[in-house]
């Protein structure tokens, strides 16, 4: 059986009409490497973080799941 947790979630739609799920990795994680990118890079909007993570995502063939934090955060740091 397939459920998810019904959780208070951050998500938007990015300029390119991309639905943004902070599913891509579990939520504390996520919002773990957000907050994490935010102090590292505070020119940037939390949006654009968030895009830049999906970007991530899509390089690895549309999963983050496997990929450590840390290497999350050099690659979207990146791109950045």
């Amino acid at each position: 059986e397939n459920s998810l947790q019904k959780t208070s979630t951050y998500s938007s739609v990015g300029p390119s009409g991309i639905f943004v799920s902070p599913y891509a990795l579990n939520l504390s994680s996520f919002t773990k490497l957000v907050k994490r990118l935010q102090k590292r890079h505070p020119e940037f909007s939390r949006d654009e973080i968030v895009e830049a993570v999906q970007e991530v995502r899509k390089i690895n063939k549309g999963v983050l799941s496997g990929l450590a934090i840390s290497s999350i955060e050099e690659k979207t740091s990146a791109i950045l």
